[in-house]
């Protein structure tokens, strides 16, 4: 069978369909919560995914991502060019325009998905094992040196994250490391537990000390634009999902710079450039449909080489790996229907986002207005009862607990915790194909040098890192002399 008669077949035999509209569903109403963002809504619904077909886990995860993309919108039409729209009276308007730009957006990154994929497959295929070592440094720095804050900060997550995915069993040897004696160890700590502590546990952490969020408006519809208005959005919605198109694929880029870097070049081509801060629809148009363009995209690293390029990836990454499925080259060879059928689901669930959204806009305002005490003890509650379900532990709870403390720790100082869940998630492919590739060279490291894709790889991780230290560097001597101008400044009025 081609790949249409598989994702047809699958989407006609088995519950596929109704796991990408439940994954929309549930997408859209973590979405709508402000502070809840993509990853820890689908960290949320990771472990009740457990015990599922792993064609249909994985349709629902990548159709909750889909869902939060445009969820996120909701509470966002209070930002910038949507809250502009809302207070002339045209919310329902810029909601309308979110909603259609938005999966416009998303069908137009599922064709470049399906046209991708299996040249970028082709190409993986030719990694040698110092390959996917370089490969996995290369994909850490690069998200380690994007992230917000420091960037030797950044690199410390990392590590931290892949000390973390030593604990257990050697791999090569059988030997048990850093385990204290612990049988609950010995086979590691799944990245599922350090996801939702990291992401859930530390978000409700972080919230408790902040006032409670603004409310919306307690009603609101949606108005799906006009023809009329088409014929202005479609310039701002091409342009969206062609940044989002690249950003996708980029590991570290991600929707949020997507969205301005769309944003820009919108106003940059508008024929009405005055409008943008004041209520432009064309400024809606384009950050929704590169979000939801690079929902698709994304999906390009994380399925063919393996290599998360978000924290929405990370867990979805999270999820193959807990269903037994290896991304990478060997993927589309080795589960051809899985693939084919992901293509078919995230389809239909682009397409039933406009519906979904349309219908689930009074919940969602509904949600969005409750006080956060209520909805966080509620996340609370999913957290324990699905982790539970995966392992019926109580262990689990614990180590859950303390991802949530240990990301609430590093909050506080500064440190992202996407590169330490990177690190988590690829630790064992770093370790393994490092030490595969030290055994074939009788303990040469130089082989990572001699192998063209590996050294490329390297050459491209000094690269990041050299330029975004000294980025940071200049960054900091920019703000200590301003600071020290404003004081002097300061001093002298006095005086």
């Amino acid at each position: 069978m081609n790949g249409f008669e598989i994702a047809f077949n699958t989407l006609t035999t088995t519950p596929a369909v109704f796991a990408a509209i439940a994954g929309v569903a549930w997408g859209i109403l973590g979405g709508a919560l402000p502070g809840i963002s993509a990853s820890i809504t689908m960290a949320l619904l990771l472990p009740f995914t457990f015990g599922m077909d792993p064609t249909v886990a994985i349709i629902m995860l990548a159709s909750t991502y889909v869902g939060a993309e445009y969820g996120g919108s909701i509470p966002a039409t209070t930002a910038i060019e949507g809250y502009q729209m809302h207070r002339q009276g045209k919310g329902a308007e810029a909601l309308g325009i979110s909603l259609a730009c938005g999966t416009v957006g998303g069908l137009i990154g599922m064709i470049l998905l399906v046209a991708l994929m299996e040249p970028l497959t082709k190409i993986s295929l030719l990694f040698s094992t110092p390959a996917y070592f370089a490969l996995g440094i290369f994909g850490i720095s690069v998200l380690s040196s994007l992230s917000e804050g420091s960037v030797v900060k950044g690199f410390l997550a990392a590590l931290v994250g892949i000390a973390i995915s030593t604990v257990g069993l050697d791999p090569l040897s059988g030997l048990s490391r850093y385990t204290f004696g612990s049988i609950e160890l010995m086979s590691g700590i799944e990245p599922i537990l350090v996801m939702v502590g990291v992401f859930a546990i530390t978000e409700l952490l972080m919230q408790v000390s902040e006032a409670d969020w603004e409310k919306t408006a307690k009603s609101m519809r949606i108005k799906l634009p006009s023809l009329k208005m088409w014929k202005r959005l479609w310039l701002p919605t091409s342009i969206g999902s062609g940044v989002g198109a690249v950003e996708g694929v980029i590991p570290g880029a991600g929707a949020t710079v997507a969205s301005f870097l769309s944003y820009n070049e919108a106003r940059r081509w508008s024929k009405h450039p005055e409008e943008f801060g004041h209520g432009s629809p064309e400024g809606v148009a384009a950050p929704e449909a590169a979000n939801n363009t690079v929902a698709a995209t994304a999906l390009v690293p994380t399925l063919a080489f393996g290599i998360p390029g978000s924290g929405s990836m990370a867990v979805l990454l999270g999820g193959l790996i807990l269903h037994g499925l290896e991304p990478g080259p060997l993927l589309i060879e080795k589960n051809p229907v899985f693939v084919y059928s992901l293509f078919g689901g995230l389809f239909v669930a682009n397409l039933s986002q406009i519906v979904l959204g349309y219908l689930m806009m009074p919940p969602c305002i509904w949600l969005v207005n409750q006080h956060k005490g209520y909805l966080a003890a509620g996340v609370m509650l999913l957290v324990f009862s699905g982790i539970y379900s995966v392992n019926a532990s109580v262990f689990d709870l614990g180590i859950v607990l303390a991802a949530g403390a240990i990301g609430y720790i590093m909050k506080i100082y500064g440190f992202p915790l996407l590169p330490m869940v990177l690190g988590l998630v690829l630790g064992s492919m770093i370790e393994r194909n490092y030490r595969r590739s030290v055994e074939l060279s009788y303990g040469d490291n130089s082989i990572f040098f001699q192998d063209t894709t590996a050294a490329i790889l390297i050459g491209l991780a000094l690269v990041f890192f050299i330029g975004s230290t000294v980025s940071e560097i200049r960054k900091n001597r920019r703000e200590s002399a301003n600071q020290s101008a404003t004081t002097s400044e300061t001093i002298n009025q006095a005086g």
